[in-house]
């Protein structure tokens, strides 16, 4: 008895301790025949939608109370409608909905992002992962184009719309920036600046606004990766055939004769390490004819170091470079 005279009264609405995951919240506590003169508040970081007979009446973004105006008078109202077994047709909806930022949600892709490396021209597949923020800016554009009358909209529901319309962008981005893979955590600041100007603008058209959008790491899928140590692997190999004063041609040329040589297996393999010191020879015998007739002649100590990098990097043993070292030194 006390709840359907209950029902009769002013109300005085209010959201009491919303949680922190929602965003959109139904007022049901008293159904939805709200008394004229009811009272709404609204409190600090909280808006508020009013729909009267399936309109939306008003929009309420600032903190205070607010003096609701329905047709249903306390009483006489429900009294009137015998007819609709006591039910007034003077319904009304209050939707509540948070304005405060929502901070730090984390978001990560489904699938490896798919691009082409601007310089080394292979197909890439990143993965990423970091935080955004974010809050409501057109609360009234969601609510009739997303919301459509649901009671309640959570973060983890807006999670979902994230994910899903975060791939492409962020896809489109890093082709058009044309960054290597080896750059993708030098320019990541930059590219995550990118990412939330591109989203912001598709989420407005939601009614949300990014505020903040952050990449805190990346990795690069199996096949990526293989293709990255390979490269890596020549580079260091490159790098260490001018450190010999060999071209990478060459270098390749005395390891295949090294491991030839090491091999003991079988005629060939004692073949081969019968020859791998002619053939050794030969070849830095080319490399040194090659440095004589280029016309940029060094001085023999540097090709005594040089053959001294040979042998601690086990290119050549210790009986050739001393042989090698005699030869140079008889040139003094």
């Amino acid at each position: 008895m006390w709840d359907g005279i209950k029902r009769q009264l002013r109300s005085v609405i209010e959201w009491e301790q919303p949680t922190e995951e929602q965003l959109f919240y139904r007022w049901t506590d008293n159904g939805d025949e709200i008394k004229n003169a009811s009272k709404l508040i609204v409190g600090p970081g909280q808006g508020c939608i009013f729909v009267y007979e399936g309109i939306v009446q008003s929009m309420h973004v600032e903190p205070g109370m607010i003096n609701l105006a329905t047709d249903n008078i306390p009483f006489w109202t429900t009294v009137k409608k015998f007819m609709q077994a006591f039910e007034s047709n003077h319904k009304v909806g209050i939707y509540f909905f948070r304005t405060a930022k929502i901070l730090d949600q984390k978001w990560g892709t489904t699938s490896p992002i798919k691009y082409v490396d601007s310089i080394y021209q292979f197909p890439v597949g990143l993965k990423a992962y970091g935080s955004y923020s974010y809050r409501i800016n057109n609360p009234l554009e969601f609510f009739v184009n997303v919301l459509a009358g649901q009671h309640n909209f959570n973060t983890e529901d807006f999670r979902s719309v994230m994910s899903d319309r975060i791939l492409h962008p962020l896809s489109d981005y890093l082709a058009e920036m044309k960054h290597s893979y080896n750059e993708i955590d030098a320019f990541r600041i930059e590219i995550a600046e990118g990412m939330r100007q591109t989203l912001d603008q598709e989420f407005d058209k939601l009614g949300f606004t990014i505020t903040d959008f952050r990449i805190e790491g990346t990795a690069f899928d199996d096949n990526t990766l293989e293709r990255i140590n390979r490269i890596a692997d020549v580079t260091a190999e490159s790098a260490a055939a001018r450190i010999a004063g060999m071209d990478y041609a060459g270098l390749q040329h005395v390891e295949a004769l090294r491991d030839a040589a090491r091999n003991e297996g079988g005629a060939a393999g004692a073949g081969v390490g019968l020859g791998a010191g002619i053939g050794l020879g030969q070849a830095m015998t080319q490399q040194m004819q090659d440095a004589a007739t280029s016309g940029e002649e060094k001085p023999l100590i540097n090709q005594l170091n040089r053959l001294k990098e040979m042998r601690d990097s086990d290119l050549i043993t210790e009986e050739e470079y001393a042989a090698k070292k005699a030869d140079i030194l008889d040139q003094l």
